[in-house]
């Protein structure tokens, strides 16, 4: 359990510092603990990213009220958003079943590369268009809400470059996305609990694919030390900021990649 605490602090002192979900940080994380704990490897990953999404329904609620409190939330595109999101992250969550663990480690290695990538280099779309129609958005939360869940994260790294791109200012485009990370968490870890509850090889204190010891202790954590991160980044400067994360985040897909 104290690693899980361990790990929950990082990932909401990261949250807080940066706006960035700690899906990107607790999944190979927990990776790396559970194969310490001598986890079956074929359902590590997905035990890591099940667990990860469901973690993100609690800490995700504190941020979304905050949000909404400064009445940045656009209520009406996460409304258009919403069904492509749960579709797509229940779909994602059926797909990473079917992938194997090494399929699925690959995936969030790249992943995290682009991520890393974005955030070291300060790549940010340029606004060339405006909101697309219904289909549109149900169509961008289908994707969203299918890549999110597959990798583990509230896919705020996938929604606010996209509101961006559609001229939403970026105060409104992070809080927008803050509020979707919600229903993406919210599916995906149903899915995941949904698709692992006749898995075989899963630890004792498991529902489906979601890791019970590790989510109590992550969610405990993480909601202690975002606020601590939040008043953190008003005093620290936020380019090197992300540029140390993105470092972190390019080690980490190394090591998803090319790691044990």
């Amino acid at each position: 359990m104290t690693f899980y605490l361990a790990l929950g602090a990082i990932a909401g002192l990261v949250a807080g510092l940066l706006g960035v979900g700690g899906g990107l940080i607790i999944v190979p994380a927990l990776a790396v603990l559970f194969a310490r704990e001598g986890i079956d490897p074929a359902v590590i990953m997905h035990l890591a990213i099940g667990t990860s999404l469901a973690s993100i329904v609690f800490t995700s609620l504190s941020s979304v009220w905050a949000h909404h409190r400064h009445g940045a939330v656009r209520w009406a595109e996460v409304g258009r958003l919403a069904p492509g999101i749960v579709l797509g992250a229940w779909l994602g969550a059926a797909v990473a079943d079917m992938l194997p663990a090494a399929g699925l480690r690959r995936i969030f290695g790249l992943f995290e590369l682009y991520v890393a990538t974005q955030m070291a280099f300060g790549f940010r779309p340029a606004p060339h268009r405006r909101l697309p129609g219904r289909w549109g958005m149900g169509g961008a939360g289908l994707l969203i809400g299918g890549v999110s869940a597959i990798v583990g994260i509230g896919g705020g790294t996938l929604t606010v470059p996209f509101l961006a791109w559609c001229n939403v200012s970026m105060r409104e485009a992070v809080a927008t996305s803050a509020a979707c990370g919600l229903p993406i968490a919210l599916a995906g870890a149903a899915g995941f609990v949904s698709m692992g509850l006749n898995a075989t090889g899963l630890p004792p204190a498991t529902l489906g694919y979601v890791h019970l010891y590790a989510l109590l202790g992550i969610i405990a954590a993480s909601m202690l030390f975002a606020p601590l991160g939040a008043r953190l980044a008003h005093r620290l400067p936020a380019d090197r900021l992300r540029q140390v994360f993105a470092v972190l985040l390019y080690a980490l897909a190394a090591y998803m990649l090319f790691g044990n």
